[in-house]
């Protein structure tokens, strides 16, 4: 171990200043606050609040991107299986 991660261990408090490991008291973490539960009135409270902090897209948006969305699925559609119509005759033609 080199100088300078004694330090930083001593720095840390996992050495003594004479480079012996430091003896620790073993620590109990702390206790946990007990669950509060909530009513179901409150929480759909809570969950209406949340959901006005929300940004909802536009119906315009959901337009756009929809369309998007089905444009590329028939583009990945029509690679997929041209690949596929591909490599099908190319089977065919070295098992034939």
């Amino acid at each position: 171990m080199n100088r300078q991660m004694k330090r930083m261990m001593q720095r840390q408090g996992q050495l003594d200043p004479d480079g012996a490991p430091a003896r620790r008291e073993p620590t109990r973490p702390a206790p946990r606050p007990p669950k509060v539960r909530i009513g179901a009135a409150e929480y759909a409270r809570q969950v209406r609040a949340e959901l006005r902090k929300v940004a909802w897209p536009t119906r315009g948006e959901v337009v756009n991107y929809s369309i998007i969305v089905l444009v590329a699925l028939l583009v990945l559609t029509a690679l997929i299986f041209l690949l596929d119509y591909i490599f099908g005759k190319a089977v065919i033609f070295l098992f034939q």
